[in-house]
């Protein structure tokens, strides 16, 4: 199965997920893991199309996602740097850029090491509670248990 670059546009438009999940990690430097994904998920009849987005972006994994779905993920920073890369040359045309675009903040600025620290650690959980929803209660208390630690 060959995707063009404008299909991949399109699906994901409508079907992709940039997403940044901030998880306690006390082994980490902050106690706090950031971990950004790009994400599209499927019914299990279309599992051979996720399996062709990951040949597309050359990185990835297919895996069950709940029940009788399944998703590609991509969670490597050199990976997410490849797909930043494509939408930067293939832009998204829905709403979903914005939220494209706040995940690229985020992965460079976990480029940047930003992450390590605690302030940039927060700004990275204010964008994130910022994204997909209006409302990610986790988030925010992250964000504010954050904000009392600097």
């Amino acid at each position: 199965m060959d995707l063009s670059a404008d299909w991949i546009v399109g699906f994901t438009d409508g079907e992709g997920c940039f997403y940044v999940g901030i998880y306690r990690h006390p082994e980490m430097k902050t106690g706090w893991q950031v971990l950004p994904e790009f994400r599209i998920v499927q019914h299990e009849k279309d599992i051979r199309l996720l399996y062709a987005i990951k040949r597309f972006f050359r990185c990835g994994k297919v895996r069950k996602n709940h029940e009788q779905r399944y998703e590609v993920c991509i969670r490597k920073l050199d990976c997410l740097k490849a797909v930043i890369g494509f939408f930067r040359r293939h832009p998204l045309k829905t709403s979903k850029r914005f939220e494209f675009e706040k995940f690229a903040d985020v992965v460079r600025m976990m480029q940047e090491g930003r992450h390590l620290t605690p302030d940039g650690l927060r700004k990275i959980a204010g964008i994130a509670r910022r994204m997909n929803t209006s409302h990610h209660p986790r988030l925010e208390d992250i964000y504010k248990e954050l904000g009392k630690k600097i």
